[in-house]
């Protein structure tokens, strides 16, 4: 029996990888399949089986490529409706795997479909149990994401006795959830990406003994806004999305520098820069938005930009392929190809350019004394600031700057930061994309403001 996490750093999202006498089980696979049909042939075994523990909301599954790659069943748990065939799971029915089993318990709270897999070895004991989006480490899942079918208090009162079946388990059963830190499908999941039941029932909030009535209030209050994207992802999960194959075909394709501003005049596309953040402040096309490939680069787009608008890429040469790779984890199906040679090349045919001016810790400093009008803006999740932030700094957290970039003047001075300077040099694109000319980024961000002589409030 082999049993291994594929973990997604970029999505925070865990993918499973289950294999017995020459049969494999995938749970939870990411768009890009490619990797499952590697490991399968490289064992010489074949996947019999495609387990979803509901419809994900934050990334493309890659369960309907991979059924049809491979002829494999697709198995969601009680009252799935979908568009595409599917097998319909009993609550604790089983499903043999060479010299395991896998048997679906249905575990309802973050959607009404979501189910856990309770993996028993070939003696029969349970050995692991793979609890999707319904039990985290350190945390459950969000139950506000049906968008008005349901109330955020109803699905967790259904977690709360689904819940029970999982502390019903041996203390030694190993938990593999869907997601780690970073994802926006709990509230604060801790840093491990696995657990056991034992370790999750001593230090896990939602597990103490409390009432049904408190258990709701534990799980629903503090919940920040789902990223719109998710309602889409859940839906294309759910009834079906373009091939991973067409989605690469129709992104990899070079443009000219003159294609390239033909485009961008006829199809009026978001222009999206996958460069690391260093390189982008220096020179970019004027309007674009840096997403960098060293953070969770997908997620951010996806929050930021509608899946639907067609989008333009400027990459590093040689990261086209991962740059769209990425983007399709999350449903964009419109990228209408990338800019050949980069930004180099724009540069070179003496096209404009923009720029984002950086300032140090030093010089944040002296702006904020000598300009008292400047708007010290902070764009760190509302947690984040509560734990400590500058003085008179305006909250205004990354996801919420295309709603409320309004109440800001665009004649202002903006001094924008993060925790470490990936989001804020979102914001800092973002900012100038919609007019805002005096804008800067504080290099290093609120770790190392930290450091320097400046009026903090609550900082640790």
């Amino acid at each position: 029996m082999k049993v291994e996490q594929l973990y997604t750093n970029c999505l925070a999202q865990a993918a499973y990888y289950i294999e017995s006498n020459g049969e494999i089980a995938i749970i939870d696979p990411i768009r890009d399949y490619q990797i499952y049909l590697d490991k399968a042939k490289e064992s010489g075994s074949k996947i019999k089986y495609i387990f979803e523990t509901h419809f994900h909301a934050d990334f493309v599954s890659g369960h309907i490529d991979l059924a049809k790659k491979t002829g494999a069943t697709i198995i969601y748990g009680p009252t799935t409706q979908t568009s595409f065939d599917v097998h319909v799971a009993n609550d604790n029915e089983s499903f043999q795997l060479g010299e395991i089993s896998i048997t679906v318990l249905h575990t309802p709270g973050h959607t009404p479909e979501s189910s856990s897999f309770l993996l028993k070895d070939k003696n029969g004991k349970d050995y692991c149990v793979f609890t999707g989006d319904t039990l985290f480490v350190g945390d459950v899942g969000r139950p506000d994401l049906l968008d008005g079918l349901m109330t955020k208090e109803e699905l967790a009162s259904m977690m709360y006795h689904s819940l029970k079946k999982l502390t019903a388990l041996e203390n030694d059963v190993i938990v593999y959830p869907a997601h780690g830190p970073g994802s926006a499908c709990g509230k604060n999941i801790g840093k491990e990406t696995f657990s056991t039941i034992g370790e999750q029932k001593q230090s896990n909030y939602a597990l103490q003994p409390m009432s049904e009535e408190a258990f709701i209030q534990a799980v629903t209050e503090g919940i920040t806004p789902a990223p719109s994207y998710f309602f889409k992802d859940a839906k294309l999960n759910k009834q079906g999305y373009a091939s991973f194959e067409e989605v690469m075909k129709s992104g990899l394709v070079a443009h000219g520098v003159e294609s390239f501003k033909s485009i961008l005049e006829e199809k009026k596309p978001i222009i999206i820069d996958s460069r690391l953040p260093d390189f982008f402040e220096l020179g970019y096309i004027p309007g674009a938005l840096n997403f960098g490939l060293n953070g969770q680069y997908a997620i951010w787009a996806a929050t930021i930009v509608d899946l639907h608008h067609p989008v333009l890429l400027v990459c590093k040469p040689g990261t086209e392929e991962e740059s769209i790779q990425r983007l399709s984890r999350v449903g964009f199906d419109h990228i209408l190809g990338y800019l050949q040679g980069g930004f180099d090349a724009w540069r070179e045919a003496g096209e404009k350019f923009d720029m984002v001016i950086s300032i140090s810790t030093e010089e944040f400093a002296l702006d904020t004394k000598h300009n008292p009008k400047a708007v010290i803006l902070d764009v760190r999740k509302p947690s984040e600031f509560q734990s400590g932030h500058v003085l008179n700094a305006v909250s205004m957290q990354l996801s919420e700057i295309p709603e409320k970039h309004l109440e800001l003047k665009k004649d202002a001075e903006i001094l924008v930061h993060c925790a470490g300077g990936y989001r804020s040099m979102v914001a800092a694109s973002l900012l100038k994309k919609e007019g805002f000319t005096n804008v800067k980024n504080v290099w290093g961000g609120y770790a190392k403001i930290k450091e320097e002589k400046i009026d903090l409030v609550g900082s640790i």
